[in-house]
């Protein structure tokens, strides 16, 4: 079944070495309460048309091969410096399920064609890139990433491992749960009061896409170099899929993944 254009960052768009995408729930051979390109296994849908999903949806990219990572809500970051960091834990529709997962709520890579790819239903994805570098990172931040600032250690970790700069790397905040459904009723247990400014000031609401737009300037990355999306998915159920909208449910993916340029484009 066809896969429709995942939306895209304008800002990355401009990479020739770079392909990137939000992919809706359309399209995909998944159905009931996961109906559509559900890319998530621990979902209870059937893994086979998971796998026929992920196949789709990477194929449609271009992208020959991706990690994706076991996402546990932690703060650990992924690091692919090489072919054997990735061995056993690469999918790529040959030869079923990968036999290893990565444990981990990041990833960061300088490797070609391999694809980097987040799964969410509410929570954000934020891909980013440094142009500089050729470094991507891709990472899982729900509220308890943003609680442990996760987009701040994968930022630290792509300075530490590949000498990447804050100011060159460009961020995506793909569709989430948006500031008008964000509801946290306990947040006085579950939120710092450090994140307390971005509570609605009468209900208990939380604006998370300003949160991560802030951990990324803190981090040094340039405003201008920040685009989110801007769409709730609770609201939007129609094109995403949501935890706090239905529950059972299933898992859209952001992808991004280096490419090696054609030789003709010079």
């Amino acid at each position: 079944m066809a896969v429709p254009d995942p939306l895209t960052f304008g800002h990355m768009n401009t990479f020739p070495g770079l392909v990137h995408g939000v992919f809706s729930r359309a399209g995909g051979y998944s159905t009931g309460p996961f109906s559509g390109l559900n890319v998530g296994l621990s979902t209870g849908d059937d893994p086979d048309i998971v796998a026929r999903n992920r196949l789709s949806m990477l194929s449609s990219l271009g992208v020959p091969r991706a990690i994706f990572l076991n996402q546990v809500h932690g703060t650990d970051i992924a690091v692919i410096k090489s072919e054997q960091d990735a061995v056993d834990a690469v999918f790529n529709g040959q030869g079923g399920a990968p036999s290893k997962i990565i444990k981990a709520d990041g990833a960061v890579t300088n490797l070609k064609d391999m694809g980097l790819v987040i799964q969410v239903a509410d929570c954000q994805a934020v891909v980013l890139y440094d142009p500089q570098k050729e470094v991507i990172a891709n990472v899982h931040a729900g509220w308890r990433g943003s609680v442990a600032d996760i987009i701040g250690r994968c930022i630290n970790t792509m300075i530490r491992e590949f000498g990447c700069s804050p100011e060159t790397i460009r961020a995506g905040i793909s569709p989430s749960l948006g500031p008008c459904c964000a509801q946290f009723i306990n947040y006085e247990q579950e939120i710092p009061n450090t994140l307390w400014q971005y509570k609605d000031r009468d209900r208990p609401y939380f604006d998370f896409w300003q949160i991560s737009r802030d951990q990324l300037r803190a981090n040094d990355v340039l405003d201008k170099h920040i685009e989110t999306m801007g769409v709730c998915t609770r609201c939007r159920t129609d094109l995403f899929y949501s935890f706090r909208a239905n529950k059972t449910t299933g898992r859209f993916a952001a992808v991004i993944a280096l490419k090696y340029r054609d030789r003709n484009d010079g």
